[in-house]
């Protein structure tokens, strides 16, 4: 895949670029520090994937984006987490990344960015992978004092990781397994479960209310990490 990088910080230019230079399958080819220049390259040029900077002196981000035509996979960077909502008008953007970028959060959208980039290539393949989703159990099972309980997802509110074990609270109990909030987040559908913050995974569905950094669910208010902000929001259906 070819990029280009939008940014009229010269830092982030370069830190954008030093992460994308580490990767084998994503090569950089040129850089931009305002959008007109890039919009000029954009007609004469195509690429796979723009990271994008939303404030610039003149012509934001979002007013790029509605500028070119038929615009290709694109990864904001701002320093402004506040702009997430917005971005989900628009079926081009990928991720949303807030500076200062940690290396470890450039890796997740790049997983994220391959992904589509795979679903694109590779429809029946992906098809069948979402056959075997649908088949997937409804509930499991866990172990407490010599006993094995069973849990419907559906009936899952959230799931809390505590030292060596995890708290499941259901709408009718809660129960505490001894596993890691990792693994049993493999155990879970990923169309309906979420991990929001390190210590939390919730049931997307039983989302009450959502205000600032937080989630309501039953009676719990759980913290929403900056990192899991974004990947919230879109599993919202927005109006």
């Amino acid at each position: 895949m070819t990029c280009i990088i939008i940014d009229d910080e010269m830092m982030a230019r370069a830190i954008l670029e030093q992460y994308i230079t580490s990767l084998t399958k994503i090569k950089v080819v040129e850089v931009f520090p305002n959008a007109i220049t890039a919009i000029k390259y954009l007609n004469d040029h195509k690429v796979d994937v723009i990271f994008l900077d939303i404030h610039m002196p003149d012509f934001d981000g979002f007013d790029f984006i509605k500028t070119i035509k038929n615009p290709p996979k694109i990864i904001l960077v701002t320093s402004d987490k506040d702009y997430a909502t917005a971005a989900f008008e628009f079926d081009s953007i990928i991720d949303y990344l807030v500076k200062p970028i940690t290396e470890e959060r450039f890796k997740k959208a790049i997983s994220k960015l391959t992904l589509r980039s795979r679903i694109k290539e590779t429809p029946k393949t992906i098809k069948e992978e979402e056959e075997v989703a649908t088949n997937q159990t409804d509930d499991f099972y866990v172990s407490i004092m010599n006993r094995l309980i069973k849990i419907d997802f559906s009936q899952i509110l959230l799931i809390k990781a505590q030292g060596d074990y995890v708290e499941i609270k259901t709408e009718a109990s809660s129960y505490k397994v001894h596993t890691t909030l990792k693994k049993i987040e493999t155990k879970l559908p990923k169309n309906i479960f979420l991990k929001i913050h390190r210590s939390y995974i919730i049931n997307s569905r039983k989302i009450i209310d959502i205000e600032n950094n937080s989630v309501l669910i039953g009676r719990e208010i759980i913290p929403v990490s900056r990192m899991y902000r974004f990947e919230l929001l879109s599993r919202l259906n927005l109006l």
